[in-house]
């Protein structure tokens, strides 16, 4: 079961805080393990200005993003970032507090049910400030603070819905690879279904183009899957934004696990 955007809020401004406190004490130079061109001063910036960014959108909902000249100018001490994460933190925390989750609002993920909504913004920020707290305590060498199972849930679920997958825009062709795949929330009792496969097509409004994996979630077919895959939430979640190994079992036919396994190859930041 999905949280909803109040847990989401909770999250939010728990992992938020968490980050901030873990990178006080840290040297601003130390490198960031899963970001190896940022030190920790990158890292404070990148999420201060993010969460900057997502505030604006809010508050100006149903406006689209904002104009880079909006955007503030990086603090140039560590003291100063400090300060100005706070600040931005906050305004984010304050604009998703005061807003409906099912007001309209821009984002980037046109494909998704609710991505023109607040509420999506509630749901992408708390994964965001989750994983950016464990960019966080892995750059200052401190033990992980433990995922919480049901959110670590969802950072799957959005992982496979909306970060790698989602429905073929109209001018995009979607090919299924193999049969659907299975992956296993042991921890949560959770099951997701998701086919592996290509998107090939050209946006006609920019001209990009599309010729790669991809991956659709799917109901439950009634099936055998091709390949199963199974861990805990919080060592899927932590596989899949690529911050640690975690105890994942892959079992099935190959050519479905490569399949997923190249849906899922991207990086992210």
């Amino acid at each position: 079961m999905r949280p909803d955007s109040a847990s989401h809020l909770r999250h939010l401004r728990a992992d938020s805080a968490r980050f901030r406190a873990v990178l006080a004490d840290c040297d601003p130079a130390a490198r960031v393990p899963a970001c190896p061109d940022w030190d920790a001063a990158d890292l404070l910036w990148h999420l201060a200005d993010v969460q900057w960014f997502w505030s604006d959108v809010v508050r100006r909902r149903p406006d689209g993003p904002p104009d880079d000249d909006r955007r503030p100018a990086r603090a140039d001490t560590w003291p100063g970032l400090l300060e100005q994460y706070d600040e931005l933190s906050a305004g984010l925390v304050d604009a998703l507090a005061a807003a409906d989750p099912d007001e309209p609002a821009w984002s980037w993920a046109g494909h998704v049910p609710d991505g023109q909504t607040v509420g999506f913004t509630f749901r992408r920020q708390s994964h965001e400030a989750l994983v950016h707290r464990l960019d966080a305590e892995q750059t200052a060498g401190v033990e992980p603070t433990p995922l919480d199972p049901a959110l670590a849930a969802d950072g799957v679920a959005e992982l496979l819905e909306v970060m790698y997958g989602g429905a073929a825009p109209s001018w995009a062709r979607f090919t299924p690879i193999t049969a659907p795949v299975r992956i296993d929330l042991a921890d949560v009792d959770r099951s997701i279904w998701v086919q592996p496969g290509t998107l090939v097509g050209t946006d006609p409004d920019s001209g990009r183009g599309l010729d790669g994996p991809h991956l659709v979630v799917v109901d439950d077919p009634g099936l055998e899957p091709a390949a199963i895959v199974s861990g805990t939430a919080a060592d899927l979640d932590v596989a899949w934004w690529k911050r640690g190994a975690g105890a994942v079992r892959r079992t099935g036919d190959r050519a479905a696990l490569d399949a997923l396994a190249a849906a899922l190859d991207p990086p992210l930041d």
